[in-house]
């Protein structure tokens, strides 16, 4: 596989069943009916590569960031969160939001920390990439934009951090679509060797360990992440085009430091940040999911496609899916796949 905050961080204590019905009221019937409609239906067939661009970009103060924002669909729709991995960015959604939005529901994509116009307020805020940060981030946004609930989807960085908003935060997560299952990083666990292929798999990892393989990411910043594009995703047949919109996100001074220590914090190389250790050892306890869920499984995810050895994490309505043919970066590999598994796990909740 592979905010115990201070009470005073209001976010830690919202989401009441008064905000839920409050925010179910705010919706207009009409979006009402259109989504309900929308969720016994099929998504329409998707070309890929059909949408290169989001109709609006947008900035906030959230948390410790100015995060960059894609937004689309009715501002009173109900609310779906997309958050993407690495090395990737907001274009992994370019074509699943569209129908989504055409459903009735308001789409947000932020660009994470260390990723395209998304900044820290402070030259001073420590670069923190553990997988818990962004599961902060993510909370710290919606209170940004004042969204109580929302269904979160994801995969990598995104989908690891969406899974840690449903252990955390429960009551901010409608329902969940988790591209490779169950992320959660164990830290102990991921102390254990595995299989000599599945080590190979991940040898990126073990580079980003190194002095040579952070001066190497730093060197090769945009041919890097282009190999790891055709390593993670090798039936995946994308133009120079489509790579070179994503790239542009990696021109963000945080990138490098933020990926590293990412990696790095996974198998012990560096330490998270001291005011987050109880909320982070209860992500070590291998938490259980509760929310309504849908993980998804390529060609990527190997022997684990089956589901079969994180199905008892999720205890909410479970569904499994395998997408066969695609490889690490699902929602933009197989968007119609994809934006059909967010309208249906909402009919789980």
């Amino acid at each position: 596989m592979s905010l115990e905050l201070n009470s005073d961080r209001r976010w830690f204590l919202r989401g009441s069943a008064m905000a839920v019905i409050a925010s179910d009221l705010a919706m207009t019937s009409s979006a009402k009916a259109h989504v309900n409609k929308m969720a016994a239906q099929t998504v329409p067939p998707i070309k890929q590569g059909a949408h290169t661009s989001f109709e609006s970009l947008k900035q906030i103060k959230a948390g410790t960031l100015s995060v960059g924002y894609a937004e689309t669909g009715p501002v009173n729709g109900p609310v779906v969160i997309l958050l993407h991995g690495w090395p990737y960015d907001i274009h992994a959604y370019v074509d699943v939001a569209p129908p989504l939005a055409s459903a009735g529901y308001r789409v947000i994509i932020p660009y994470l920390r260390g990723f395209g116009p998304t900044r820290f307020l402070s030259a001073e805020a420590f670069r923190n990439g553990e997988q818990l940060a962004f599961a902060i981030d993510t909370v710290a946004l919606m209170d940004a934009l004042k969204i109580d609930r929302a269904i979160l989807a994801g995969y990598d960085y995104g989908g690891r951090a969406a899974n840690i908003v449903a252990v955390l935060w429960p009551e901010r997560c409608k329902a969940l679509v988790s591209g490779q299952g169950y992320l959660i990083v164990n830290y102990k666990a991921n102390q254990q060797p595995l299989p000599p292929k599945e080590e190979l798999a991940i040898w990126f990892q073990y580079y980003f360990g190194t002095k040579r393989g952070e001066l190497g990411y730093r060197e090769n910043l945009h041919d890097f992440n282009e190999l790891m594009w055709h390593w993670l995703s090798p039936k995946w047949d994308f133009d120079d085009a489509t790579y070179e919109r994503t790239a542009a996100a990696f021109d963000n001074p945080d990138h490098v430091a933020i990926v590293i220590h990412n990696f790095r914090t996974r198998y012990g190389l560096a330490s998270g940040d001291p005011q987050y250790d109880a909320l982070n050892a209860k992500l070590q306890t291998f938490p259980i999911i509760s929310v309504p869920t849908i993980t998804i499984a390529t060609d990527f995810d190997g022997a684990n496609a089956s589901g079969a050895s994180y199905r008892n994490q999720f205890s909410g309505k479970y569904a499994h899916r395998i997408f066969p043919g695609f490889g690490h970066n699902v929602p933009q590999e197989d968007p119609q796949g994809f934006a059909q598994a967010v309208i249906d796990v909402d009919r789980f909740s």
